[in-house]
């Protein structure tokens, strides 16, 4: 098992107004799966994923990662964990202009204790071609999955994408799931995926629906599909 959570909510403050993101989440997740977390605008997926990530800690309840109770850790063991075991991608890029493909992936293998090569890193996301083309010269897709092959460059146990292909179109995106396909299956990097949209989760192993903060159905997939084969 590489995640344990039990009742964990998390509450923030909005002036006089409690705002309750999550509310008593139970979760398991499991080395290798490919899980998608679905649900629409403020249904605590996001909360859910920065919790799992280390970006956030919950207000009551328990994380743990493997052995590591994550909710009782301080700052600098967050960073370590984020460092040395998660990988993020989001919605938008946050590439470095000034640097080439190859240049913005090895920004993460110079911290990594056991790193891809880059140019490993892009190959596995179709990118060989693409070494020492600058952000500006490469397409959104292209660039998502640059995004990619640095998150996956120092080889994480665990990869948490937050609307990967919500800035692209559906024939853009569609090729950046196959890559994220790609990783979790040759890697076997434990990979969940952030989305409103149906047809995404029918690549996953398991889909967790949210609403209002809560897990309201967990869906084993049994016909699991391909990128290529989802019908958008």
């Amino acid at each position: 098992m590489v995640f344990h959570t039990r009742g964990i909510s998390k509450t923030y403050r909005m002036g006089e107004v409690e705002v309750h993101a999550l509310r008593g989440v139970d979760l398991d997740l499991f080395e290798g799966e490919f899980v998608v977390l679905l649900g629409p605008s403020g249904s605590g997926k996001s909360t859910l994923l920065n919790i799992l990530g280390g970006l956030d800690v919950p207000t009551t309840g328990a994380v743990r990662y493997k052995d590591q109770n994550l909710s009782a850790a301080d700052e600098a063991l967050l960073t370590r964990y984020r460092r040395e075991h998660v990988g993020f991608v989001f919605q938008f890029y946050n590439l470095i202009p000034s640097l080439t493909a190859q240049e913005n992936v090895a920004l993460v293998t110079e911290i990594s204790s056991k790193p891809l090569p880059p140019e490993d890193a892009l190959k596995l996301v179709d990118l060989g071609d693409r070494l020492d083309h600058f952000p500006a010269q490469l397409s959104g897709g292209e660039q998502q999955r640059v995004a990619i092959a640095r998150a996956i460059a120092k080889r994480p146990d665990v990869l948490l994408c937050d609307e990967p292909t919500g800035a692209l179109d559906l024939k853009t995106g569609v090729i950046v799931l196959e890559a994220l396909a790609r990783v979790n299956r040759e890697l076997g990097t434990t990979t969940v995926v952030i989305t409103h949209n149906v047809d995404i989760a029918r690549m996953a192993d398991r889909v967790i629906h949210l609403s209002d903060g809560q897990i309201t159905a967990i869906e084993v997939n049994n016909d699991k599909k391909s990128a290529a084969e989802l019908a958008w």
